[in-house]
């Protein structure tokens, strides 16, 4: 023997950085020894695939060790205990690295795009291989179900200074449970799920679990459709989906066929799930991410979710999902201080913690940090075939002194108060994705006036395909639950967005956020009796869907619901047995069908040129009036007077002679309203002047074709 007792009894406990370097078939100088760690054993011999056997003696601690005289290879040991049969079984020590030199260079340079195909666990034939960024740590041990919870049998090496521990463990099948050990620097032992890991235990359960995608994809025609696309200049409709609380009870699998006709039959183009990452505390509505590469396990496989965003392509509806890479919760079994110390968040508590959340905030200017973060986002679009990223809390990342008083952020390094590490992940992660991607939308939920979001990174911008315009939500909001009779004074309420709707691509959002908290329903914010509020809600969404933007609409709205939501139960689906609330189900249908037959409402969101105020010559402070055209000179006309009376003789300038058809009116009598309208079409006069009815609390589109 040359190796020392102390190296020896550090690798019987585990607890030794390289234990590959002592264990498995080394030579000596002389010939081939083989070393194993086989504590209470009574013989242990190794057998090599060629015959050969060469029997081990017990040397210190469990350690033993015997000569081999043929040439190295394969082998397998077998290991005899009292009262019992023998134990054979592969030796993991006697494996090289399944970590490449390749993937260690791009590790540490931060630039390994396709992270999640090298550390995790990974199914390898019959064995899987583990791997863990912990650069902290003193060693690193892999335990489970299949160890006992005892990690001592299976030490991790260090791959150097790229921080990465690794380890194949022979003749493990999918579905284990395990977790990683880690050695700190001070010397204690703690508990983690892996950060990479791609699937866990249903929560409140929290180990990590093997897994391998088997799914094979069947939406090629939508994928190549994509990626020939511009979601800006096509319709976006999105329904926003928490998903366990759509319908309670719904597996991914299960939800495939009712969110698919449901859906459809609304004219939604696409659903917004809020996060599906795995999160221990349901209540924190999946923003409050553990596993940020497990899709949670509260509703089935990994391949049970590709098989729901596999069939609603299929169907022809896009998926967007959100996306949280502002902070991360305190929970010790994950990514919190992860070796021991600060990892992933970043040292500084004036820049680490955020003070309203309780949560850690991500070290953006650590380039493993930021690679874990990039690459997830892309593992998103590449192993689950998603079509959008909802960056959450945009706000937060960009400002050093988000929700902080004096003195408690730290300027930076040119004394500003941007978070110049954040503003530049983002950036990374927008450009990464849209050069990988094309066709797909990462969306910045923004609620401040930071300019360029959804300016290219070329220029300096953030690169986001979209922003959610949050200050037309909170204008529109504080509008429309206001009395009819004192909207005229409050004009401006609903037309200051028209100022800057051009200077980004926006989203006009009314999300989860807006029936929560104690504010109420949508529906519950409306004035007026129940006849009132439904004509309302019909007028709101149909100024929201004439509006330049692409438009979210949070589950329940598009019904009426009046209670407020709350994650712990379903939807008040009860509430389609009343006539009137399914007469608005149908408004939104059909609002949806006419928004996508309609070039003019989305070609052009973002080109000012496509859109004209309208009013003259009789201007009224509670009719907002405008139009918007497409590419081709096709125009549509939104009138929507926010008033309780109708408005018999208003004369507007359409612009353009001729008759112009009634494709929408939100008072149909087929949508619960009074069936106040103009008889299918409005005819203009030569100047482009009309005359037309325009009915109470209700919104009309007027169509010309050129």
């Amino acid at each position: 023997m040359t190796i020392d007792d102390r190296t020896l009894d550090t690798v019987a406990t585990g607890s030794y950085h390289d234990p590959h370097s002592v264990l498995g078939l080394h030579h000596d100088g002389t010939g081939w020894v083989v070393r194993a760690r086989r504590p209470l054993a009574e013989s242990v011999t190794a057998v090599f695939a060629d015959g050969d056997r060469a029997p081990l003696a017990h040397v210190r601690a469990g350690i033993w060790e015997g000569a081999h005289a043929g040439e190295p290879g394969a082998y397998e040991l077998v290991t005899t205990y009292a009262n019992g049969p023998d134990f054979v079984a592969d030796d993991p020590y006697r494996h090289l690295p399944t970590v490449g030199e390749l993937d260690l260079h791009l590790i540490a340079e931060g630039r390994h795009e396709e992270l999640w195909r090298v550390l995790g666990s990974h199914v390898l034939g019959e064995d899987v291989s583990f791997a863990v960024w912990a650069p902290g740590a003193q060693a690193v041990r892999v335990v489970g179900d299949f160890n006992g919870w005892d990690g001592q049998g299976h030490s991790m090496r260090s791959m150097g200074g790229s921080g990465i521990w690794e380890i194949l463990v022979p003749g493990l099948p999918e579905g284990t449970a395990y977790k990683y050990e880690i050695l700190t620097k001070s010397g204690e032992w703690i508990l983690k799920a892996d950060p990479m890991a791609r699937w866990a235990e249903v929560p409140p359960a929290t180990a990590s679990v093997v897994t391998k995608a088997r799914h094979e994809w069947q939406d090629s025609a939508w994928m190549d459709a994509r990626s020939h696309s511009t979601p800006v200049s096509l319709p976006m409709s999105v329904y926003e989906v928490h998903f366990g609380s759509w319908r309670p009870g719904l597996s991914y699998r299960d939800a495939a066929d009712p969110l698919i006709e449901y859906v459809t039959a609304q004219g939604f183009t696409h659903i917004e799930f809020m996060p599906l990452a795995e999160h221990p505390f349901g209540g924190s509505w999946g923003y409050q991410v553990t596993g940020y590469y497990s899709p949670t396990s509260r509703f089935g496989t990994p391949d049970d979710l590709r098989y729901l965003i596999d069939r609603l392509h299929q169907a022809g509806i896009g998926v967007i999902m959100d996306w949280v890479p502002g902070h991360f919760p305190k929970d010790a079994f994950a990514l919190a201080r992860f070796d021991g110390q600060a990892l992933y968040e970043h040292p500084d508590r004036r820049r680490g913690e955020h003070k309203d959340w309780g949560t850690y905030i991500f070290d953006y200017g650590r380039k493993e940090v930021r690679n874990f973060l990039v690459a997830n986002a892309l593992y998103w679009f590449e192993e689950f075939h998603v079509d959008g990223l909802r960056v959450d809390a945009v706000a937060s990342m960009l400002y050093l002194d988000y929700s902080r008083e004096d003195g408690e952020w730290e300027p930076n390094v040119h004394g500003g108060r941007e978070n110049l590490e954040a503003i530049g992940f983002l950036q990374e992660v927008n450009a990464t994705a849209y050069k990988r991607y094309p066709g797909i939308a990462m969306i910045a939920e923004e609620s401040t006036s930071y300019p360029g979001v959804t300016a290219p990174t070329s220029q300096g911008g953030l690169g986001f395909g979209f922003k959610w315009n949050m200050g037309w939500m909170n204008d529109s909001l504080q509008y429309i639950k206001r009395d009819p009779m004192y909207r005229s004074h409050h004009e401006g309420e609903l037309s200051f967005s028209f100022v800057y709707a051009f200077s980004e691509n926006f989203i006009l959002p009314i999300s989860h956020d807006e029936v929560v908290h104690g504010k109420g329903s949508l529906f519950g914010r409306m004035p007026g009796d129940h006849w009132q509020k439904l004509a309302n809600m019909r007028a709101f969404l149909a100024y929201m869907w004439g509006h330049p933007g692409k438009q979210l609409l949070f589950m329940g709205q598009e019904f009426g619901q009046l209670s407020e939501w709350s994650e712990g139960r379903s939807l008040d689906w009860w509430m389609l047995d009343q006539p009137s609330h399914q007469e608005l189900l149908t408004f939104v249908a059909e609002l949806n069908r006419a928004y996508r037959d309609h070039s003019a409402m989305w070609s052009r969101d973002s080109d000012g040129a496509a859109f004209s105020r309208l009013g003259a010559p009789s201007w009224n402070p509670n009719v907002i009036a405008f139009s918007r055209r497409d590419w081709h000179g096709n125009a549509v006309v939104v009138i929507c007077n926010f008033s309780g009376v109708p408005i018999d003789r208003y004369e507007i300038d359409l612009g353009e002679s001729g008759e112009w058809r009634e494709v929408l009116n939100s008072d149909a009598q087929a949508f619960g309203g009074s069936g106040v309208g103009n008889h299918g079409a409005v005819h203009a006069d030569d100047n482009g002047r009309a005359t037309m009815i325009v009915p109470p609390l209700g919104v009309v589109w007027l169509a010309k074709s050129s």
